[in-house]
């Protein structure tokens, strides 16, 4: 397979490459959904809808559908309090939270808009959600956040967290999606809608300070008292997304030594380095585009930044851009040390796709591993209930407990993370790159890579419903297989993919749930030639398996 790295990537964006934000905004409210056509029906992957208003993926016709049916699903539910309603910076979400609340209004729902129409992070909708259930068992909240997450400029999301406050499972989904597409079909019949400023101006809508509140008990996660106190230079790059004001209030408010790098806010995100395949991407997980942050990284004691809704992290040390399974596993090693408060049952959670080196953290603490699919959704009833004081992905998404063992936010929480890395530092005398090369040493090293190519709808669903009797190989590169699984040992849920297990690694393969690729994620215990090597089998073991179809 192999991930063919474009030749612009890690290099400026140049105009050519930018959105033209007016014809985009154009194609979101003329260009009207075909039902019929797959590409083109509302579709819930692992985190919300998402698609581009060109291509008839994402226009106003589906968000209204997407409205009316979560209306509906509340309804049936029973749950009758406030709608807490997001969005990030990409330029689709304003116009999709206005047609949003445009339906949350004529269905009667209280829903709740930024105070002074301020960008909302994933996990700020998160929070205010369970802050306000917190104690109820009537008058539950829940939340929609309008996001595509660090998808490109030209795309849009749109997600749904009910009354747990985490992404909606796919039973919900499932509801919502099919009576989307069934409205669609339907030329919106049974959508309730009325006048933007009327929905704006109605008792049900009021305005929520997603800022203030987040902010302000963000002191009951992390110790700021340590980090003050050490005099960590920190820097931060929010990459223009929803968390943009939120640093400096931060950093004001708990008197850090943290600088903000850039405060622009730009639709096109004309400010970005290209990601690995030549598209502007904000990740804060790829060094393809974090290439402004990583060229600050001799400025700060260690440094970090966010994706475009803040729900996932990266850290940049003097080393450079932290892997985000060697910063998982460094968190995990520290945190479970250092929160005395946590109950002792507490577990590690992780997915199957992330780094053994986490297996070996938690083994020597004697924590129990969790391990799941990928999609966050699958943390949120465990960081709920406390019997996980972590959650991560591989794909640097995570949230963690507050410090007295209680649920903080059971969806991925950009910005906690970031800042751990700070109280990681400022306790150790020595940032996470060197936490982690130090669980080297006790463990051993071990060799983790993941390429991805592009995917045809069709590839991506028959990979998704691979079997371990597909897969006829009885050695990955060298060493015999010892598991071939197609759920995941934590839950024995569906992985959507497969992953092989033998001795001296494994790999595991699955389609995107938000883009148009596939993935292979490899992770050898031996050397990187031997990764090399396990990613080359894989490749011939899938494609085979494919085949074989």
């Amino acid at each position: 397979m192999g991930t063919n790295v474009s030749p612009l990537a890690g290099k400026p964006a140049q105009a050519a490459q930018l959105v033209d934000i007016d014809k985009l905004l154009a194609a979101y409210f003329d260009v009207k959904p075909d039902p019929s056509v797959a590409a083109q029906r509302v579709a819930f992957g692992t985190s919300g809808h998402r698609g581009t208003a060109f291509d008839g993926s994402f226009n106003e016709q589906h968000v209204l559908a997407i409205t009316q049916a979560i209306c509906e699903y509340r309804k049936a539910q029973g749950i009758d309090g406030p709608l807490f309603l997001g969005i990030d910076t990409h330029a689709l979400s304003a116009p999709a939270r206005d047609s949003a609340l445009e339906v949350l209004a004529a269905n009667g729902v209280e829903v709740r808009i930024a105070q002074g129409d301020e960008f909302t992070p994933t996990p700020a909708v998160s929070h205010a959600i369970l802050v306000h259930n917190r104690g109820r068992t009537s008058g539950l909240a829940d939340g929609i956040v309008v996001t595509p997450s660090h998808n490109p400029p030209g795309d849009g999301g749109f997600k749904y967290n009910p009354a747990n406050g985490g992404p909606a499972d796919t039973t919900i989904t499932r509801q919502v999606q099919d009576r989307a597409n069934a409205l669609l079909e339907a030329g919106l019949k049974g959508v309730a809608r009325m006048p933007l400023a009327q929905a704006r101006g109605a008792a049900t809508t009021r305005e929520h300070d997603f800022l203030g509140h987040y902010v302000e008990d963000l002191g009951n996660v992390l110790d700021f008292d340590l980090i003050r106190g050490s005099g960590v230079r920190m820097g931060v790059d929010p990459l223009g997304g929803a968390g943009v004001h939120y640093w400096a209030r931060i950093a004001e408010r708990y008197s850090l030594g943290l600088e903000v790098v850039s405060d622009q806010v730009d639709p096109t995100f004309s400010f970005m380095t290209l990601d690995w395949d030549g598209q502007i991407r904000m990740d804060p997980s790829s060094s393809y585009a974090m290439q402004r942050l990583i060229g600050m990284k001799d400025r700060f004691d260690v440094a970090f930044a966010c994706d475009t809704d803040h729900d996932r992290h990266g850290v940049v040390t003097k080393a450079g851009l932290l892997p985000s399974n060697h910063y998982m596993a460094a968190m995990v090693d520290d945190l479970f040390r250092h929160r005395p408060q946590w109950s002792a049952d507490a577990a590690v959670g992780k997915t199957v796709v992330s780094s053994s080196m986490i297996d070996r953290v938690a083994a020597r603490l004697g924590r129990k591993l969790y391990e799941t699919p990928v999609g966050f959704k699958w943390f949120a009833d465990g960081l709920f209930d406390g019997s996980l004081g972590l959650g991560g992905e591989e794909s640097a998404g995570a949230s963690l407990l507050r410090r007295d063992g209680s649920v903080w936010t059971t969806d991925k929480d950009g910005m906690v993370p970031a800042l751990f890395a700070a109280e990681l530092t400022a306790r150790n005398g020595h940032d996470p790159a060197e936490h982690y090369r130090g669980l080297c040493d006790a463990f051993g090293e071990v060799f983790f890579d993941r390429v991805e190519a592009p995917a045809s709808a069709q590839q991506k669903q028959v990979l998704a419903k691979l079997a371990p009797a597909q897969l006829k190989a009885d050695t990955l590169a060298g060493a015999a297989i010892s598991q071939v699984l197609d759920k995941a040992p934590g839950n024995g849920a569906a992985i959507g993919g497969i992953k092989v297990v033998a001795d001296n690694g494994w790999f595991a393969a699955r389609p995107s749930g938000t883009e148009d690729i596939y993935k292979i994620y490899g992770e050898s215990f031996e050397s990187r030639d031997n990764l090399q090597a396990i990613l080359a089998e894989a490749q011939g073991i899938v494609d085979a398996a494919l085949a074989a179809t």
